[in-house]
């Protein structure tokens, strides 16, 4: 029986040892399999941010691209409709200048600007013109200002124009340019406060 014992002690023993071995193999095993699944799991969550935000970036790309053209749509939309109120605004400005030009404030303000030119030139040569339309004020502006006056071959649209030669000086104080000046420096600012400023 002492064989026997000894026989079952190592198998015991050698069941023991295989056990342990065994039980090493499996947990050396499962931590090579847990940091294969750490490494695979860093890897994905790597690739998802990655592909999050290479979509987030494309994304904000199309978005701001899509701003940017609709701010541009706006903008053109803006300065057409400026354009038109630009547009409206110096028609009725010249269709009231039309209308001032048929009062005796016309007359009134035409006989100070050659008044002004005439004394400006002080005794030099100058011719003073008038526009083709006003042409029949002629003699009553001669006579209110008791200066010459030139009937101009263009129209400019009211107003007086007059030429010093000694000094080559052009008075312009048509209605013309100074609707041309004032075209040019105009700036729609919009509603302020409840006005419309320039």
């Amino acid at each position: 029986m002492a064989e026997e014992e000894k026989l079952i002690r190592f198998q015991k023993a050698a069941m023991e040892s295989a056990r342990l071995q065994s039980n090493a193999i499996i947990d050396e095993y499962e931590k090579g399999l847990e940091t294969i699944f750490t490494d695979f799991k860093t890897e994905k969550d790597r690739q998802a941010k990655l592909r999050i935000q290479t979509e987030t970036d494309r994304l904000t790309l199309d978005a701001n691209k899509q701003l940017h053209e609709e701010q541009l749509q706006i903008k053109r939309e803006m300065t057409k409709h400026v354009k038109d109120l630009e547009n409206r605004l110096f028609s009725d400005v010249s269709n009231m200048l039309e209308e001032y030009m048929k009062t005796p404030a016309y007359d009134k303000w035409l006989i100070k600007h050659i008044k002004k030119a005439k004394d400006f030139a002080r005794g030099e040569e100058i011719t003073i013109y008038i526009d083709p339309a006003d042409t029949d004020r002629l003699y009553h502006l001669e006579e209110q200002t008791q200066t010459q006056l030139s009937i101009s071959k263009y129209s400019f649209f009211g107003g007086i124009r007059a030429v010093i030669p000694g000094r080559h000086i052009l008075i312009d104080n048509s209605f013309e340019t100074r609707l041309k000046e004032e075209r040019e420096n105009f700036r729609f600012r919009g509603n302020q406060n409840g006005n419309e400023n320039r």
